[in-house]
């Protein structure tokens, strides 16, 4: 497996969940939520900017899953712009969208048995499943360091004194 397709798929891997987070977690808009979102919209740009080098499926060419890499790149550029403008019914629509893109992909990856995941899975099983502990403690430790950076930024301040 070539360093871009570990990549691809690590970014890809961690995204899955992180993007779940986000979308499920009950407060949304909070620094904790806009930093991983930060994080989760990079990991999106490097799976989809990344699979334009990807063309192992179709010897050499494109295939339809290019096409949703360019709609990826397209609504999740979207969803940062409908963000920063506050248009936040838009970026939900767009976050959202992109993720089930992201688990359509992933369902379309592990669905075919030829495909690297499956293969790995198959001939490979313990390091399968070590690779899934890493990926799943990986996701969980971003968690975790996005809520200790925000932290100090959710904290209620208490009124500065003017002597």
């Amino acid at each position: 497996m070539s360093p871009l397709l570990l990549t691809h798929l690590v970014a890809a891997l961690i995204a899955l969940p992180l993007g779940a987070f986000q979308l499920f977690r009950p407060t949304k808009g909070d620094p904790q939520h806009v930093l991983l979102g930060r994080v989760w919209a990079g990991l999106m740009l490097w799976v989809a900017l990344s699979s334009y080098a990807i063309r192992e499926i179709r010897h050499g060419e494109f295939s339809l899953l290019h096409i949703l890499s360019t709609v990826t790149v397209v609504t999740v550029t979207l969803g940062v712009v409908n963000a920063r403008r506050g248009d936040i019914t838009a970026h939900k629509a767009n976050m959202r969208g992109s993720w089930l893109g992201l688990l359509g992909a992933f369902i379309g990856a592990v669905a075919v048995p030829d495909r690297a995941i499956p293969t790995f899975v198959m001939t490979r099983p313990v390091d399968a499943v070590v690779a899934v502990l890493v990926l799943a403690g990986t996701t969980l430790l971003l968690i975790r360091l996005g809520a200790l950076v925000t932290e100090d930024i959710d904290a209620p301040r208490s009124p500065t004194r003017v002597p």
